[in-house]
């Protein structure tokens, strides 16, 4: 793929565009964006990757011993952030994080996905993305601080003026589009105040850097119209929460490798080894792509959240679905990732998963037709369907035992993560909920 941008086109655009902020993007573990804001004296240094930053203070990285560490920009996601001002305009390079020495940081998320791809392309295949992610808007009160109040009557694909996010959420759309986006869908979802924006599918790397700036935009536009939007994934009891279904395909000389036109259902042998794959590695992988104590609140039967370990071509009760689609837009839908996961890893563990399937010959297990909602747990059982993890503490253990998951990450990565992860667990299970006070205060 050529470069869309050198080093000199980038000054040249800093210079035209009147740009005075240029933000150093990059990524930490549990998915958080950071970011290093120069100005346009220093873009030259920036350039030649020589902006260094203190690795010790972003949680997760490293010690303070070994805290030095060099943002290496990805010259290819230089973009102008469209809701800053026109005048001292503001652009942005999304960042990979290097050692002194030039070599990869080993806690990077952006490299770990690199690390899964290149290995990939070994294969001589190429790992596409399409990313459906939904959010919330929400209601700020007079402090500008967020509430569950949604000012919203709509349901799935209503318009206006049920739908009272809708012109947010058009300027969401246009915003994206201003930078570079393609957008392929944009609609009220299934409960109030709920939206999803899907976009077209990209490579890997660029649909992971999609994710983050897709999350940014969402959230600076709404705050600028008195709203807050949160990927938080189940923010209200009793209603559906808030997912990132995943579309992926393997390509291989141009040609998408999961369609076969002689093949059953017209899919090929790689798509399910690939869907056998993730299905024996999902477990492993939750505390991956459902990483909050809320994500299990989420994953619950009938809120259309899929938790049990099946595939299938048109049932949304499925784990894995295979849209209709074939031919070159053949792809394998993950239905669990919410949108709080760190994109970036979401994606190293779904390809390492999926490519295990494809050189360990594995065999998907029988369609699931049914509505496995409906079935009793014994019917479940007879047909072999297992559940995803039932808690982020469950989802951590499973993650410890899988290798090929932990090894798509590296040691590093995978002992902080678990580490912050086991004290989001502790901080939950010690801490006194609303419900508990409401329902014993009284009673004992």
């Amino acid at each position: 793929m050529m470069p869309k941008y050198t080093k000199e086109d980038i000054i040249h655009l800093v210079e035209d565009e009147d740009i005075k902020f240029i933000r150093l993007q990059f990524t930490d573990i549990f998915g958080q964006l950071k970011n290093v804001a120069i100005m346009p004296s220093q873009l030259e240094k920036a350039l030649n990757n020589q902006i260094m930053f203190d690795g010790s203070s972003i949680e997760g990285f490293v010690r303070i011993e070994e805290s030095d560490q060099y943002l290496y920009p990805d010259l290819d996601t230089f973009t102008i952030l469209p809701w800053r001002p026109q005048h001292g305009r503001v652009a942005r390079l999304i960042c990979d994080v290097c050692n002194p020495d030039g070599t990869p940081f080993v806690g990077d998320p952006r490299g770990a996905l690199k690390k899964v791809l290149k290995r990939a392309a070994d294969m001589g295949y190429t790992f596409n993305v399409g990313p459906e992610l939904e959010f919330f808007l929400f209601q700020t009160d007079d402090d500008g601080k967020p509430t569950t109040k949604t000012n919203d009557e709509a349901g799935y694909f209503d318009l206006g003026p049920l739908d009272h996010g809708e012109s947010t959420r058009r300027e969401i759309c246009l915003t994206l589009e201003m930078m570079g986006f393609e957008i392929e869908a944009s609609h009220h979802e299934v409960a109030a105040g709920q939206h999803e924006i899907d976009f077209k599918y990209a490579d890997a790397l660029t649909a992971a850097d999609n994710i983050m700036t897709f999350k940014m935009a969402v959230k600076t536009i709404a705050q600028k119209n008195g709203l807050h939007a949160t990927f938080m994934p189940k923010p209200i009891y009793g209603i559906n929460g808030s997912g990132m279904h995943t579309n992926m395909s393997l390509f291989k000389d141009g040609k998408n490798i999961f369609f076969d036109p002689d093949g059953e259902r017209k899919l090929s042998k790689e798509a399910y080894s690939f869907i056998a794959g993730i299905l024996h590695h999902v477990k492993g992988m939750a505390a991956i792509t459902n990483p909050l104590v809320n994500s299990y609140k989420r994953l619950v039967p009938g809120y259309e959240a899929p938790c049990y370990l099946a595939w299938s071509a048109g049932n949304r009760s499925a784990l894995i679905r295979i849209p209709s689609a074939r031919g070159n837009s053949t792809r394998v839908e993950l239905r669990c990732p919410d949108p709080a996961c760190n994109p970036y890893l979401t994606m190293a563990v779904c390809l390492a998963a999926g490519l295990d399937g494809i050189e360990k010959n594995m065999t998907a297990p029988a369609e699931i037709t049914d509505n496995i909602f409906e079935m009793s747990k014994s019917e479940r059982t007879a047909k072999g369907i297992e559940s995803l993890p039932g808690s982020l503490y469950e989802a951590i253990q499973a993650f410890e035992k899988d290798d090929v998951v932990k090894g798509a990450l590296g040691e590093h990565i995978v002992n902080q993560y678990i580490a912050g992860k086991e004290k989001e667990w502790d901080d939950y299970i010690t801490s006194v909920s609303d419900w508990e006070v409401e329902k014993y205060i009284v009673a004992f």
